[in-house]
């Protein structure tokens, strides 16, 4: 099969800079390699197109309608909340994804977040900035309590590519591991349901996508189910955790902290709650726990060679 056309909508967001281009350039013969894309602007943008790849630019049935040439839909990430699924098979386009590209990247944020929270690293960084060590009668600092990784308790949702690569380094770390169960049915060996688990583990890492069944997963009954000194980390989707529930959680001391890598609206308002909250135990970053130059380079191949399987006529990590 062959396919001449292709425009990737949303090219900045992978941060193309520092990337070979060279494997994507190579599988078409002509490339619109948009910056963004507004959502006014896909339809005309996706005119005459065959190849459509987007990491985050919404692709809806109206837009996949809309294109009188599309053949194949290109997800430059792992979620795929972003695309029409239903409408995609309906008009016959496939839909492919990236999975694993940027597990040992989520992995270490995993770990570099939970490190911060558990050894106080923003608190022990400002008592030797703000005058507090030099005035210690001894040689440290011992106003923040420390704790081990050793002995907790870990509780992994979504046990795929990124949830099954958290709980290697945990076992390293000499934690114990415990695995939700999907839903009151799986009784699949080493799972425990959603409810056990979050009264029972020291720490939360999320790792499932956003759907309509996770929307909110974690609200505030599910937080009150956690130990007052437990630990939720959230690399996966924003919309998977409630928010303002968090904050009063954490307000209230009935949550020893949270990293967030994720928000439910991205980029945030400035006035977001939790980027105004001030709280030491709560950590949010700009969703960059995929974003390391060596998973960059990975998910652009990755792509790259989902169009090559696609026009050998062998669709791969077909979604759609």
């Amino acid at each position: 099969m062959t396919l001449q056309h292709g425009a990737f909508l949303d090219f900045d967001s992978v941060h193309p800079a520092d990337l070979d281009l060279g494997p994507l350039r190579a599988t078409l013969a002509h490339w619109r390699l948009y910056p963004s894309t507004a959502p006014d602007a896909v339809a005309e943008r996706l005119r005459g197109v065959e190849v459509a790849v987007s990491n985050k630019v919404v692709l809806d049935r109206a837009a996949l309608a809309a294109a009188d040439r599309l053949r194949l839909v290109c997800i430059a990430a792992t979620g795929t909340n972003n695309v029409d699924l239903a409408a995609a098979r309906e008009l016959g386009v496939v839909v492919s994804n990236v999975a694993g590209y940027a597990t040992p990247a989520v992995v270490q944020h995993v770990f570099a977040s939970l490190l911060a929270l558990t050894t106080r690293l923003g608190e022990h960084c400002a008592a030797a900035r703000d005058g507090t060590w030099s005035r210690s009668p001894f040689f440290c600092v011992l106003d923040f309590p420390l704790r081990e990784l050793t002995g907790l308790t870990l509780g992994i949702v979504g046990y795929g590519e990124l949830g099954q690569g958290v709980a290697r380094v945990a076992a390293a770390f000499g934690m114990r591991v415990l695995i939700a169960a999907r839903a009151s049915g799986d009784d699949r060996p080493g799972r425990v349901p959603l409810d056990a688990l979050l009264s029972q583990a020291d720490v939360v890492s999320l790792h499932l996508p956003l759907t309509d069944a996770t929307r909110n997963l974690i609200g505030a009954r599910e937080l009150g189910l956690m130990r007052p000194d437990a630990v939720l980390i959230n690399t996966a989707r924003g919309g998977i955790v409630d928010e303002s529930a968090l904050l009063a959680a954490l307000v209230k001391g009935r949550l020893g902290g949270a990293a967030l890598d994720v928000l439910a609206v991205e980029p945030p308002p400035a006035d977001h709650l939790l980027l105004r909250a001030g709280l030491p135990n709560l950590l949010v970053t700009p969703h960059v726990a995929w974003a390391s130059q060596a998973a960059r380079q990975r998910l652009l191949n990755a792509v790259a060679a989902n169009i090559a399987a696609f026009a050998r006529g062998t669709p791969a990590n077909r979604v759609a």
